[in-house]
């Protein structure tokens, strides 16, 4: 038993040692002079997304915790991007793995948790997956991974190369090095505790704004300092927003919240697109449209400095929804009004 978690480990180790830093992009926004605004492309990791550093963190949590062995089945509840990435490692050590995850889900996200070795539970909506994921992990002796409880706790939010210690290094030799303001959707909410703890714990004094989409109930709990708000609503943003406050999320370290409207989400992924040549998805676009505004709230008042965000994941994933303008039209509406929007916004057309 301790040889196979060893050997385990090892190989989850030995993964992250092959893998390299993801990049720091500047974006140019004409309007914005003095303010630098740079997103961390996560979707340059072995899984093509943020969710490889989560689902890496929760594997060596599990293991260390002596919840898995070589005949555990691993089950996740998530709507992709985490399934993905959970469905990699869990083929890298050797144990099956099941996602549980909404009907609607991406067919390019099923397809790549399938060459994965990954197998899709689905269920009609979001707000059903926990459960199914409980009987499914009681049902196979199995372990149920559950990102939404143990996504702040997993990872190491005092360094050790996580993401927040990451920026804050590829950002030194900037003109603005300690940022102004980093912007983090949230999905588990695990991300965002790691980057507010980090800047707590180091003494910057940088500000943590999380973006949150339509239908998620994180915005309006936070608003109303009210954790049981509950809006039973599945978000329409892929990957962020939950119909409930998780436990992961940690508001007491964030200092600011945008609820963003999910077409803006959507313009903005658009022009990344358009201006960068990089295709990405929809919750890059909610980090986006949120950094645009605190750029906006800067230039109001004089304020100079940087702003970073994440791209979150690779917009190949969404190539049937988010990037197909009918699907759009049909399930969101008309993206128009925001995409001139942020046009005035940034300038440079």
């Amino acid at each position: 038993m301790r040889h196979w978690i060893n050997s385990a480990l090892s190989a989850i180790n030995a993964d992250y040692q092959r893998s390299a830093d993801t990049h720091l992009i500047k974006l140019t926004l004409p309007s914005f002079e003095g303010i630098d605004v740079y997103l961390k492309d996560e979707s340059t990791h072995p899984t093509g997304s943020l969710k490889h550093r989560l689902a890496r963190s929760l594997f060596l949590y599990a293991l260390c915790n002596g919840k898995i062995d070589a005949n555990t089945t691993v089950v996740e509840a998530s709507s992709g991007s985490t399934a993905v990435s959970e469905a990699y490692f869990a083929r890298l050590i050797g144990v099956p793995f099941i996602a549980v995850m909404p009907k609607s889900t991406s067919v390019q996200k099923i397809v790549q948790i399938e060459r994965f070795g990954g197998r899709c539970h689905f269920v009609d909506c979001a707000t059903q997956m926990h459960d199914a994921a409980v009987l499914l992990a009681q049902k196979s002796n199995g372990y149920f991974m559950d990102q939404f409880m143990y996504a702040e706790r997993a990872t190491d939010w005092r360094g050790n190369n996580n993401i927040a210690e990451s920026i804050f290094k590829q950002m030194s030799n900037e003109p603005h090095p300690t940022p102004h303001a980093m912007v983090m959707s949230a999905g588990t909410g695990g991300t965002s505790a790691t980057l507010g703890r980090y800047i707590r714990y180091m003494g910057y004094d940088t500000k943590l704004v999380v973006v949150d989409p339509e239908n998620s109930a994180f915005y309006p709990s936070y608003m109303a300092q009210d954790p049981s708000i509950v809006t039973g609503i599945s978000s329409r943003i892929e990957g962020i927003g939950r119909p409930q406050v998780e436990a992961s999320f940690m508001p007491d370290v964030v200092d600011e919240m945008i609820q963003v409207p999910d077409l803006a989400s959507v313009a903005a992924m658009l022009w990344l697109a358009q201006q960068t040549g990089r295709k990405a998805g929809p919750s890059t676009g909610t980090n986006l449209w949120g950094a645009m505004c605190v750029a906006q709230q800067m230039k109001a008042q004089g304020i100079k400095g940087s702003i970073v965000t994440l791209l979150c994941d690779g917009g190949d994933r969404y190539l049937q929804t988010y990037h197909d303008p009918e699907w759009v039209s049909e399930h969101l509406g008309d993206t128009a009004p925001y995409e001139q929007e942020i046009a005035t916004m940034v300038g440079g057309g």
